[in-house]
């Protein structure tokens, strides 16, 4: 009776029972952090985890660094923007829009750009979002270089700012952008664990580890690439949106700088690139890091962030290529004497771990 009851249990893997604790943790959270400006970090992290969780689908899975993300951010944070002040054009519409825009411009770019690997690829997406970064400072319809105010939702009767969701626009706490933020990250998550099991995570896999042996195999290179860029491109656009309906205010380089870029890359590496749980643990550990130290030395400490930025990269680069998901798999393995001819049972279970643990390699003796 015992051994038949336990059986069910087993089946469940551990990573999912603590990510079902952490997601009510989540929901929560709100409720704990009473304070505006922690619920704003708070915020802040799931908007990088989402991020970062989109270039991790080019970037990780597909292995094509790419450092001009924040253009995607940008023409995301601009349609909506644009199509609301407008036109009036509710910003979930326009988070679609964007959405479509930025994945139509990134599949137009990539089909010069993807001829190039390793490094000169790198130095051609930052050569690109530097092109747009300039093209919207100097274009006066969209604000330039001053950038665009969203206007207030205002209450009709008494005409101050109030709550409304079909602008997208919560004046009066944060609460709500913490569960919309929320929500984006777990669709950006879902998403990623759907590629990472389909035929497409395997094509990606194999584009990155050998780009010529998987073309030598029957996959399309270019195709896989272009479907990776124009995924990655469309949720960092839908960020953008919300991004820009938090603050109701975007400018060119609030939302297409190279730092950001840079960040959003990092965060992704510091985590583990490649692998599901990677980008949410960068996000946690370095945005509040990155906020605190800002809050903490005030204009004193305005460098203080690149230093940290540039220090974890040479660390991580030395140290942890793998990230932290690659020191907790280390870590996991010290736990005990691993199998020569693990059963079938175990298998089954680290298969179903896999995505959320940075992937899953059979032993073979």
């Amino acid at each position: 009776m015992t051994t038949a009851t336990a059986r069910p249990l087993r089946a469940i893997p551990r990573s999912w029972i603590a990510l079902g604790l952490l997601a009510l943790a989540l929901l929560a959270l709100p409720l704990v952090l009473r304070s505006d400006s922690r619920l704003n970090i708070a915020i802040l992290v799931l908007v990088y985890a989402a991020l970062a969780q989109a270039w991790n689908i080019l970037g990780g899975f597909a292995g094509q660094i790419s450092l001009g993300n924040a253009a995607f951010f940008g023409i995301g944070a601009y349609t909506s923007t644009v199509l609301l002040s407008r036109w009036e054009i509710t910003p979930w519409l326009g988070m679609l829009v964007g959405a479509l825009v930025a994945a139509t411009f990134a599949v137009i770019i990539g089909y010069p750009v993807f001829r190039l690997g390793g490094h000169y690829f790198a130095i051609a997406t930052i050569a690109l979002a530097e092109i747009v970064l300039t093209v919207f400072n100097d274009w006066e319809w969209v604000g330039g270089a001053t950038g665009m105010l969203i206007p207030f939702a205002r209450d009709v009767e008494t005409g101050r700012p109030t709550n409304s969701l079909y602008y997208l626009q919560f004046n009066l706490g944060k609460a709500p952008y913490f569960y919309i933020a929320l929500a984006l990250v777990v669709l950006v998550t879902v998403v990623t664990v759907i590629i990472d099991r389909s035929k497409l995570g395997f094509y990606l896999r194999a584009i990155k580890n050998d780009q010529e042996a998987a073309r030598a195999l029957g996959v399309h290179v270019l195709r896989y690439k272009l479907i990776a860029i124009a995924i990655s491109a469309a949720f960092s656009a839908v960020v953008g949106t919300f991004y820009a309906q938090y603050l109701l205010y975007i400018d060119p380089e609030t939302t297409m700088r190279l730092e950001l870029s840079v960040l959003i890359a990092l965060v992704a590496i510091l985590g583990g690139v490649g692998t599901v749980a990677g980008p949410l643990v960068g996000a946690a550990v370095l945005i509040p890091a990155a906020e605190l130290t800002r809050q903490q030395l005030g204009g004193s400490g305005n460098a203080i962030d690149l230093i940290m930025y540039g220090a974890l990269i040479v660390l991580i680069s030395i140290f942890q290529p793998n990230g932290l998901m690659g020191l907790v798999r280390r870590l996991r393995h010290r736990g005990g004497p691993r199998p020569t001819a693990p059963p079938s049972e175990v298998q089954a279970l680290a298969r179903e771990e896999a995505p959320l643990l940075g992937g899953y390699e059979e032993e073979r003796g």
